[in-house]
């Protein structure tokens, strides 16, 4: 099992949801891109980090 963590900064605030974009590791391309977390959970947190595990 291979874990990856994903860093992502605010980017804009949308009416129910917040767009978060990667920030890729120098020299590497993006993995993910942008997500959007919603709004009640994402409160003003302007970094966030998500974990993806590779199950295979």
């Amino acid at each position: 099992m291979s874990e990856k963590k994903v860093t992502f900064e605010f980017e804009k605030a949308t009416k129910n949801s917040v767009r978060y974009k990667e920030v890729p590791e120098e020299g590497m391309p993006p993995i993910i891109g942008s997500i959007y977390v919603q709004k009640w959970f994402a409160g003003d947190t302007k970094n966030i980090e998500v974990v993806i595990n590779k199950k295979d």
